[in-house]
């Protein structure tokens, strides 16, 4: 795992941007793909696959339920 993403879930964190998903999912996307900006024919692929990746966390922080976590 890229030591660059953080936990964004409770109690490590309570103040999440998307912006802060956003850049989680970019350093994923750099890690996997071994790209830190990719030549103009994979940037397509890249940039999607980012807004994909941003989009399943948001999902994702939205439905988990942290135990002991005050409302």
């Amino acid at each position: 795992m890229c030591r660059s993403i953080k936990t964004l879930r409770p109690p490590f964190t309570d103040d999440v941007t998307e912006n802060d998903v956003e850049a989680a999912a970019l350093q994923y996307v750099r890690k996997i793909s071994g790209f830190r900006a990719p030549a103009a024919h994979n940037a397509a692929a890249f940039n999607d696959a980012v807004a994909e990746i941003t989009a399943a966390s948001v999902k994702l922080l939205a439905a988990l339920e942290v135990r002991g976590a005050k409302a």
